[in-house]
């Protein structure tokens, strides 16, 4: 068959168990939009970003996850609903039929790192059917020097077909769809799946195994970094706004989703960024909206005319979850390195829809690990089909479904890291507030930047505090540029009845939550949590 591209690794695709293939090696990113619209994979839109479809797959499919059950990494993963294990043998077989199924076809090679600090950091190779797959891995990892490419051997390697699909009899799959991660191996396999975030998610799912074991903290959150040097830390779920409020014109952009660390502080473990688009403004996110038009980003599922090539950010007829992945580079603003010193603060973002949570709270150390441990955010109407009211989601720090060891190891070391250096830690509402959803309305994206800027400035260091009877959180009394009236949840409902049994009902949900975690949670983190009366 052949071999294109630039500087090819000596380090083969024999060694993967692939033979008579086409293989485009490290592809630029001129080549491979000539490729993606030779093979007819996307539809170019207006300014130049590439438009795709991934089909049935508009989001992640964690239920049709696995991890081999192996020797070597078998007693230290969190086995459960999340971490589903998956036979040896059956990988084995699965992966030969992969390869026998590449045979004869085009694949697409992405030499890459995970991790921007050199002493932790992971060569990877990312080999797919698909060209847009292949500039999602280039946009999405860190690129090695034109001269590292040939020695590049990678740690680990994701091999992605989305055309195969897996027999459930008869490969033990749940489904035609599969991500299956082989730690002895080191080899991740995914078919039946077009949705590039699973190549995304892979890596880090591979990086929160390795690196706490190396004893460096591996987190879902987005960071930024000061004129002075100060660096902020930003956890959440999906839609609770770590990309938009870290990316901030005022201070660099480290990375906006996966960070480690270490005993000098932190590092991103990407590239780039891949932001969730969904009625995207060039008022409220600029640099985001920005990147949407640029040449080299990749839509997912983004609507597009078909006359005009122009957007529609606004229309969520294909999902809910539609994306852009694009370079660090397409943003004016970053820090260039992808890493910064120790956090001087963490905030942690939750969309609350009952509307009960401060739009701000400064949290203790306890209190840091406890909602660290819980992960809350609200899923609204509208993101997932058959949810008609607002339904908790409880997702341990703030990404349970990438969490190879169990939540108590990542949860242990940053309170370590937090009391070690005296980083200050916030629990900040991006959620509804007057009233749940549907009664009240949507925090401004105004105010809850205004209040962030006022920690990272220290504004609120020395502000008197108010003390939340329910969830026990010391609520500052004022902060520059928002409406004191809207700090304290209960001053902005009508009826304070119906926020009292509202912030109960949350109350309760969280205990009921962290019963599973009591057992290996210090006594002084599972005080932390809502106090319920005791008659209830």
């Amino acid at each position: 068959m052949g071999t294109f591209g630039w500087n090819p690794s000596r380090y083969g695709l024999d060694h993967h168990g692939l033979r008579n293939v086409v293989a485009h090696w490290n592809l630029p990113t001129p080549a491979l939009y000539e490729h993606v619209m030779r093979r007819n994979e996307a539809v170019l839109a207006h300014l130049g970003p590439l438009v795709v479809r991934t089909g049935d797959h508009t989001g992640r499919s964690p239920n049709d996850k696995f991890l081999v059950r192996e020797p070597l990494s078998e007693k230290n993963i969190w086995w459960g609903d999340i971490n589903r294990p998956f036979d040896p043998e059956r990988f084995d077989a699965l992966y030969a039929r992969l390869c026998h199924y590449l045979q004869g076809r085009e694949v697409f090679v992405q030499d890459c790192f995970a991790g921007a600090d050199a002493e932790f950091r992971m060569p990877i190779r990312v080999i797919t059917e698909k060209a847009w797959h292949s500039l999602f891995a280039r946009n999405l990892f860190i690129r090695p020097d034109a001269a590292q490419t040939h020695e590049h051997v990678p740690e680990f390697t994701i091999l992605s077909a989305p055309g195969f699909k897996a027999d459930p009899e008869h490969d033990g799959t749940r489904s035609s769809t599969f991500i299956i991660v082989h730690f002895g191996q080191k080899r991740v396999i995914i078919g039946g799946t077009a949705y590039a975030g699973e190549i995304k998610k892979s890596i880090f799912t591979i990086l929160n195994y390795r690196l706490p074991l190396q004893s460096v903290l591996s987190m879902h959150c987005s960071a930024n970094i000061g004129a002075a040097g100060d660096v902020a830390l930003f956890f959440g779920l999906s839609g609770t706004g770590k990309t938009t409020l870290s990316t901030d014109p005022e201070r660099r952009m480290i990375g906006d989703d996966e960070h480690g660390w270490t005993e000098r502080g932190v590092f991103n473990f990407e590239g780039g960024c891949y932001a969730k688009v969904i009625r995207l403004s060039p008022e409220g996110e600029p640099e985001i909206y920005a990147c949407t038009r640029k040449f080299g980003t990749i839509l997912e599922n983004v609507t597009i005319d078909p006359v005009t090539r122009r957007l529609d950010l606004d229309d969520d007829s294909l999902t809910e979850n539609t994306r852009a992945a694009y370079p660090l580079t397409h943003l004016d603003n970053i820090e260039p390195s992808g890493t910064g010193g120790h956090p001087r603060n963490i905030f942690m973002l939750t969309c609350d829809a009952f509307g009960v949570l401060p739009p701000i709270a400064r949290l203790s150390p306890a209190q840091a690990a406890y909602h660290f441990l819980a992960g809350y955010t609200a899923k609204v109407a509208g993101t997932e089909r058959g949810i008609v009211e607002p339904k908790t989601t409880f997702s341990p720090c703030f990404g349970a479904p990438f969490m190879a060891l169990h939540p108590s190891v990542y949860a242990k070391m940053l309170a370590e890291k937090i009391a070690r250096h005296k980083v200050n830690c916030w629990l900040v509402n991006t959620g509804w507030t007057g009233g749940p959803y549907g009664v009240g309305q949507r925090m401004k994206l105004g105010y809850t930047r205004a209040i962030i800027r006022a920690a990272l400035a220290g504004a609120l260091d020395a502000v008197p505090t108010l003390a939340d009877s329910i969830f026990d959180l010391k609520i500052p009394r004022q902060a520059p540029g928002v409406p004191s009236e809207i700090l304290l949840p209960e001053n902005t409902w009508q009826d304070k009845e119906a926020y009292r049994a509202k912030a109960l009902q949350l109350a309760e949900h969280f205990h009921k939550n962290f019963d599973r975690f009591a057992a290996d949670t210090p006594e002084e983190v599972r005080a932390a949590g809502p106090k319920l009366p005791v008659s209830r």
